[in-house]
């Protein structure tokens, strides 16, 4: 009876979502989504009691693993304090965790302005960018993602946008970077053809009509995909050249998940701003954050700053984001992503002699994408980007057999994520990466 009990409540939450929700980047139906009771650690759990290992950390956002009541404790003692102020009021937990983030971040990068989520930090980004400089333009890369509202989508150059693209905002341009996976050129020449590619279209446009340069700190969703060795340090140079300013996108690839506290830190460099979201509160709560020079700050010492939310810093979110980043400190949480990340490296490598169809692995911490392809030697990929639904066939059965096998995580195209919270051990690694070497039999039956 027990059994046919849970079976029953697993089908009636199942149903009310299908009958009275949306999903996103969905068809509404056949889909056969996870009824997740409660989450612990890596794990997540149904209602019929089968454990999935999150390969995906949600999306890339529960870095310090599911259910921590530490993060519980702290709102719950919040919400007994004081649950919403308006943003003109302040409280403790604002001002600690606004000196705990410039304590966090380089350079003079010392104010924090408190948003709801990534796609809020983008939008205030930008405005805040053309608001400083007075300009308009702000330059962008293809194949990147920062977020869903109409501008962080418009300054994104993920097809996720295209269905909307008639509503698009204006006055955004964007860039190309090779890959160099299929870049045949050399290494050495690719840095330079993509610098000389920048510096061609700032001229186009206009130096003195950019306001910003907005890329993402690593790649994320569009496949880890990697920039030249040397191309922030290039960027910046250019930006400082010009008077143009640098957003840094670190929704994703922020707060540990890259090996270090910001994933532009890989590159030896300061941006003007930071965006971050995810990992700030690990999605335990929605927040966001714009963090902000002291230089651009000071503009509105005298004059009003024109940026504004209801829920701006609001106090259980704060509350939230700081109980976070002590975790991360206390657990040593970040130098676990680096000893993990040449772990999770040096096995993917091994089960690149069993599996054909694994044409390269990209990866920086636990951030991470296997990139499936039906011939090494061509580099012709499993699914091609942006792929149809019919093209989707091999990845759509490698994605199932993944999840059958009890493994949540994102599968987009010819990517496989390996993007697990920054609390993983190495057996867990063994554990995810057996699911997926498994799943990839299908796709290496694929290839030519």
């Amino acid at each position: 009876m027990a059994a046919s009990k849970t079976l029953s409540e697993a089908t009636e939450v199942i149903q009310n979502n299908l009958d009275y929700t949306l999903f996103s980047w969905s068809k509404q139906k056949g889909i056969a989504p996870i009824a997740v009771k409660y989450a612990e650690g890596v794990y997540l759990h149904d209602y019929d009691d089968k454990r999935y290992i999150d390969f995906s950390s949600g999306l890339m956002n529960v870095n310090v693993g599911h259910g921590d009541q530490r993060i519980t404790e702290a709102v719950v003692k919040q919400m007994q304090e004081v649950s919403y102020v308006t943003p003109s009021c302040v409280t403790k937990v604002r001002g600690e965790l606004g000196k705990k983030l410039a304590e966090i971040c380089p350079g003079d990068l010392n104010r924090s302005f408190f948003t709801l989520c990534g796609a809020t930090s983008i939008e205030n980004a930008i405005k805040l960018a053309r608001l400083y400089t007075g300009r308009h333009k702000i330059v962008t890369r293809y194949q990147s993602y920062h977020g869903a509202s109409i501008g962080a989508m418009a300054a994104s150059g993920d097809p996720r946008k295209l269905p909307v693209d008639a509503q698009q905002a204006p006055n955004f341009v964007h860039i190309d970077i090779p890959i160099l996976y299929r870049w045949e050129y050399g290494e050495e020449k690719l840095l330079k053809e993509t610098v000389a590619q920048l510096e061609r279209l700032i001229a186009y446009e206009g130096p003195g009509n950019i306001a910003a340069i907005l890329l993402e700190g690593e790649s994320g969703s569009s496949g880890c995909l990697k920039y030249p060795v040397g191309y922030l340090k290039a960027v910046r140079a250019i930006c400082d050249k010009h008077g143009i300013l640098l957003i840094m996108d670190e929704v994703m690839s922020g707060f540990g998940r890259t090996g270090k506290w910001f994933g532009f830190q890989n590159h030896d460099i300061v941006p003007d701003m930071i965006a971050m979201a995810k990992g700030l509160t690990c999605g335990y709560l929605p927040f966001g954050c714009l963090q902000v020079s002291d230089k651009i700050a000071a503009k509105y010492d005298d004059a009003m700053l024109p940026l504004g939310l209801t829920y701006s810093a609001h106090p259980v979110s704060c509350a939230a984001a700081l109980a976070t980043l002590k975790i991360y400190e206390e657990d040593n949480l970040i130098a676990n992503t680096v000893a993990m990340g040449k772990y999770m490296e040096q096995q993917v490598e091994a089960m690149k002699a069993i599996h054909p169809s694994i044409g390269e692995f990209r990866n920086t911490g636990l951030l991470g994408c296997i990139e499936l392809v039906k011939n090494r030697s061509t580099k012709e990929p499993m699914a091609p980007f942006n792929a149809k639904p019919d093209e989707m066939d091999v990845m759509n059965k490698v994605a199932a057999k993944i999840k059958e096998l009890g493994m949540y995580t994102f599968v987009r195209w010819n990517y496989i994520f390996t993007a697990p919270p920054l609390c993983v051990t190495k057996e867990q690694i063994d554990e995810g990466l057996g699911i997926i070497s498994e799943a990839i039999k299908i796709a290496d039956e694929n290839t030519i």
